[in-house]
């Protein structure tokens, strides 16, 4: 049983932050289900999008839908895609903090990766959303499968970076450290 310690950890730590996270979450959106209407989160991740758009020169709107939980969005005066909730990230942000206090190191550390890497997955994801919309306006042809297929890659792709930067220089770095030490 003592060489299963360390699996048996990780997985607690992982699955506890993960449900508890979840659980969060989920309480944050049922706020927004009544009235029908998208949450705080995916209308600033929508409008946000909107500004990178109009700071690159693109005319893009964000307009938040009256009657359904979710933003339309618009380029160049062309309706172009949804923005719901599913599009906010938040979800696979919580994959990505799961993984990293599942393999926390000091919690300063694991505190500054946390930050550091939520800001890059929103960057990332924000990058993911104006790139769509792009091709659904310019190139409707490839939509389906850059939605699909590309884009996922990217955004879990940049979580699997993220997660081997983090065990392999700060998990293993210390263990090693400590064990220079010891």
């Amino acid at each position: 049983m003592k060489e299963y310690k360390p699996l048996i950890l990780f997985l607690l730590k992982f699955l506890g932050s993960y449900i508890v996270m979840i659980f969060l979450y989920n309480l944050y959106l049922e706020q927004t289900l009544p009235e029908n209407k998208p949450d705080s989160f995916t209308i600033f991740t929508s409008d946000t999008t909107s500004w990178v758009m109009n700071t690159l020169g693109y005319h893009s709107q964000s307009v938040i839908n009256p009657s359904n939980p979710y933003c339309n969005f618009y380029l160049e005066n062309q309706y172009t895609t949804i923005i719901n909730e599913g599009c906010n990230a938040i979800s696979v942000m919580i994959i990505f903090i799961a993984f990293i206090v599942a393999f926390s190191t000091k919690i300063t550390t694991t505190i500054w990766y946390v930050l550091v890497g939520l800001i890059l997955l929103f960057v990332m994801n924000i990058t993911r959303i104006a790139i769509i919309n792009w091709i659904v306006r310019y190139m409707p042809e490839y939509a389906k499968m850059a939605h699909d297929y590309l884009f996922p890659a990217i955004i879990y792709g940049t979580i699997v970076v993220l997660w081997i930067v983090w065990v392999k220089y700060f998990v293993l770095t210390k263990k090693k450290n400590d064990e220079q030490v010891a």
